[in-house]
């Protein structure tokens, strides 16, 4: 029997660089292991850091340190990409801009090969925390107020700027939440308590990217969902993240012991359903394909179910929520795996 072999995309240009390298590990382990070893076979090409593509040996050995490559490029090297031939199915194991946001799934779709996960446009939807709040709004799916920033507005004329904070207290109040749009693992989002807060927040998060969202602040649990599938996604389980800091912040989610996962979540199963449906929901309103996390705020005291965001391609350790909830319905990592593989070659067949 011949082999698929399965192009194993990892690293990239975001901060996420280290978390993609992790999960390419666990994912790699997943394709070696049970039935996977005599189907597949993978070849892992690594994108550094300053964007350089490297295939062979470097990226294997990136996969067994676990630990980046630190090599000088040299001027116009980013764009000399190594032999794709020979590649059946590409795996982009990226999280973040330049790699979860629709430009890597352009050039995948460019080779016309197929790919694991959401195309352009599921990808681009789901990363733009702007889209994809309008997208969720078309789709009836209720989440807490917001209003969208452009840098031009924060970092403009005296005039601009105080309105623009006038606007946000009167709208939303304190606390609320300021995020960059198009970051991931939340990278730069400050929770403001007053105004001056309010306004350091706001220029610290157009430094990082030029669309900034500004969300109210609600007391509520966080609970997650996994998607799994194309046209017909199933969900899982729901799952719960608790943590004891002020709010879910890079530091807090990648550092040991600072926050805790409970599979399944203790809640209703009228809630289970609701949030499951809704999952399912949002995971078709971006047209998101394979796989999606999608994070939600469940108010106890009203019994409201908010939609939060989804994540077009979620951690995929073995410790990750996504991975973990769906082994909690009996489909294992190796299992898993495979299935997205299978995934990808039903989108590339559908033409899409």
């Amino acid at each position: 029997m011949t082999k698929m072999r399965i192009g194993l995309l990892f690293g990239g240009r975001s901060g996420e660089h280290e978390v993609s390298i992790s999960s390419a590990r666990a994912i790699a382990r997943a394709l070696a292991a049970d039935e996977n070893a005599s189907k597949y076979e993978v070849l892992p090409f690594y994108i550094q850091k300053d964007g350089r593509w490297l295939s062979g040996t470097l990226p294997q050995q990136v996969l067994a340190d676990g630990k980046p490559l630190e090599i000088e490029s040299q001027a116009g090297e980013a764009w000399q990409f190594p032999n794709f031939n020979g590649v059946d199915v590409w795996f982009p194991v990226l999280h973040g801009p330049n790699g979860e946001d629709g430009t890597v799934q352009g050039l995948l779709k460019l080779l016309q090969v197929p790919f694991v996960g959401s195309g352009v446009l599921g990808s681009a939807l789901g990363m733009d925390k702007i889209a994809m709040k309008m997208a969720f709004e078309r789709a009836g799916l209720p989440q807490v107020k917001y209003i969208a920033v452009n840098r031009s507005e924060i970092w403009s004329n005296p005039c601009v700027f105080p309105k623009l904070c006038d606007k946000i207290e009167t709208e939303l109040g304190y606390p609320c939440f300021i995020k960059p749009a198009n970051l991931g693992s939340s990278v730069g989002i400050s929770k403001a308590r007053s105004r001056a807060e309010l306004e350091a927040a706001l220029d610290g998060a157009a430094s990082y990217d030029r669309r900034i969202i500004v969300e109210a602040g609600v007391v509520a649990r966080e609970l997650e969902c996994a998607v799994l599938g194309n046209d017909n996604p199933k969900a899982s389980t729901v799952g719960e993240i608790s943590f004891q800091s002020d709010f879910y912040d890079y530091e807090t989610k990648y550092t040991e012991g600072q926050s805790e996962c409970s599979i399944p979540a203790k809640v209703s199963s009228a809630i289970v359903s609701q949030i499951q449906e809704m999952a399912v929901q949002a995971f078709l309103s971006i047209d998101a394909a394979g796989l999606a996390r999608v994070d939600f705020f469940y108010v106890e005291s009203t019994g409201e179910v908010l939609i939060n965001e989804i994540n077009t391609f979620p951690g995929f350790t073995a410790t990750s929520m996504y991975p973990q909830m769906w082994a909690h319905d009996g489909i294992s990592f190796p299992e898993l795996a495979d299935r997205l593989i299978q995934l990808a070659l039903e989108r590339h067949g559908e033409k899409a």
